[in-house]
């Protein structure tokens, strides 16, 4: 799913009316059906329903949100602010189709032109509600706020109700690629939930504008008239259906590849085990892990389905230089390679890395100890004529670009976008909304995984699960490496639910990996629901 800027949003709105024929009468219908849908499900439980609108379109959304509510049988009040006069174009047609449903039930709208009216029990009545809709201003929003609308941007923020924003939080900057200031006050609006449309806007997907959902609901627009130069694209599972199809009946375990991790150290085997038995979760046919002959038996007994090859180790447990040679080459053939896990900072071993990661074009995978080998020589990775996939956290990406941890998390997607294409490679920049970067300067944004998952080997988990998914689709890359990364966050989400966000261990992910899987195969709606 593209991420669009504002202004682009206006554009695909133009262009699905005027070119492909959707009037944009009926875009502000399935909108404000898609928020009072988002409301009956979500907090069914309300009956009173206040409406804040503004003068635009976002509050022609509100209006429908207010006829689809009282058609629901819902007790709906509608705060309008400005004089109906003002109303312009499709926002006016559907506040007088707004009050043909509202006049039998004897309500009307209140009506209120200056802050001092927001004062009135009327007002106060609309801000006790059990829900309270956000439809001052939407995404074509520009500063400053009115000080009407900052007075009922306030008076909101103070409700104790729930808020649902319509398409985004009043006040905020849908451009905005990072949180700016909190929202509340009378300058931004607090919003517990968002429902926008047809694509987001960065603000939805890096500001951290709510803590709740944030839903983006298709409302017409043909996937034609979605067009973005901002090289974003948000993970859903809608990307990834064709490589989760079914498989062929006549598939056997080599017609999904075979993953060779080359890992672990003393005290650190099971770094390279659990990446070793995730390329299988992932769907891999086989799965081997080289690691040194003395703690060969600990990555085996891990798992039986995971294969192991003894390799020549330092008198400190790593992986030593002697081990590259005819048997190594051997083990390498025709294999996805995933390199790291386990591996340790030995500088005999941090040499073995460089000699493995430097030569061949094989399928690659690198992590973990694996990158901090090229601390200061980070010109050597590149993936120039191969795929070439690293796999940092911050620090680990402080290291190759020499920038401290406080500039990569301010410039994550500069970051990641620039070495991507420095280095020829995908780069998958992990942490929240963990980035996937490719050579061309497309940036894929991941929405799943939660704070439980900052425990010890679930990054381990994340390199077997790319190479596996690598190995099985080598001519999609890119959005293996993507569809490793939302399932990765989807079995930790899933995990969470079940052992909450502090007992949640990495190996959990492995067992609920599987669940991962048949929820996005499963899934039917094609809203998509983005978590804080």
């Amino acid at each position: 799913m593209k991420i669009v800027s504002a202004e682009e949003m206006r554009a695909i709105d133009r262009a699905t009316a005027e070119r492909f024929g959707v009037p944009s009468l009926a875009l502000m219908e399935n909108a404000g059906s898609a928020v009072a849908r988002f409301i009956l499900a979500d907090y069914s439980q309300a009956e009173r329903v206040g409406i804040l609108c503004g003068k635009g379109n976002n509050g022609g959304d509100g209006f429908v949100v207010a006829r689809k509510l009282v058609e629901a049988g819902r007790a709906v009040r509608v705060l309008l602010l400005c004089n109906p006069e003002e109303l312009r174009g499709d926002a006016a047609a559907m506040f007088q189709n707004m009050l043909k449903s509202l006049q039998p039930l004897n309500v009307a709208p209140l009506i209120v032109r200056e802050a001092s009216g927001l004062d009135s029990s009327a007002a106060a009545e609309i801000f006790a509600a059990d829900v309270i809709v956000d439809a001052i201003l939407g995404t074509g929003f520009r500063p400053p706020v009115s000080p009407l609308y900052a007075a009922a941007i306030g008076k909101m923020n103070l409700a104790s109700a729930p808020i649902v924003a319509v398409d985004i939080l009043s006040g905020a900057d849908a451009d905005a690629m990072r949180s700016q200031t909190a929202p509340g006050g009378q300058d931004k609006a607090r919003a517990d939930a968002i429902v926008t449309f047809t694509a987001p806007r960065p603000a939805h997907v890096f500001a951290s504008l709510t803590t709740g959902p944030t839903v983006i609901a298709p409302i017409g627009s043909p996937p034609e008239a979605i067009v973005s130069q901002l090289g974003l694209h948000l993970s859903t599972p809608i990307d990834f259906a064709p490589l989760l199809a079914p498989r062929a009946l006549e598939a056997n375990k080599g017609s999904y590849g075979h993953v060779l991790v080359i890992g672990g150290s003393l005290g650190k085997a099971g770094a390279a085990a659990m990446a070793g038995f995730s390329a299988l979760r992932a769907g891999a046919g086989l799965s081997t892990v080289a690691t040194p002959k003395s703690v060969l038996a600990t990555v085996a007994s891990f798992h039986p389905e995971v294969m192991t090859e003894p390799l020549a180790e330092t008198e400190h447990g790593t992986i030593s230089l002697r081990a590259v040679g005819l048997t190594l080459d051997a083990l390498l053939t025709r294999k996805t390679l995933a390199i790291g896990p386990g591996i340790s900072l030995n500088s005999e071993t941090a040499e073995f890395v460089r000699t493995i990661v430097t030569r061949g074009d094989k399928a690659l995978v690198v992590d973990a100890d694996a990158l901090s080998a090229f601390e200061g020589a980070a010109a050597k990775l590149n993936g120039h004529g191969r795929t070439l996939i690293i796999t940092p956290h911050p620090g680990e990406m402080s290291r190759l670009t020499g920038l401290s941890i406080a500039e990569i998390q301010a410039n994550r997607l500069e970051v990641a976008r620039n070495f991507a294409r420095q280095h020829e490679l995908i780069v998958v920049l992990k942490g929240h909304r963990t980035l996937i970067a490719a050579p061309d300067g497309t940036v894929w944004v991941n929405p799943t995984g939660n704070p439980g998952m900052a425990t010890g080997g679930t990054g381990d988990v994340l390199t077997g699960m790319v190479a596996g998914l690598i190995a099985q689709h080598p001519q999609h890359a890119l959005e293996a490496s993507a569809l490793a990364v939302y399932l990765h966050g989807l079995a930790g989400d899933l995990a969470r639910e079940s052992v909450g966000e502090n007992s949640l261990v990495a190996t959990d992910l492995l067992r609920f990996l599987p669940q991962a899987f048949a929820q996005m195969r499963n899934l039917k709606s094609e809203e998509v629901r983005l978590h804080a």
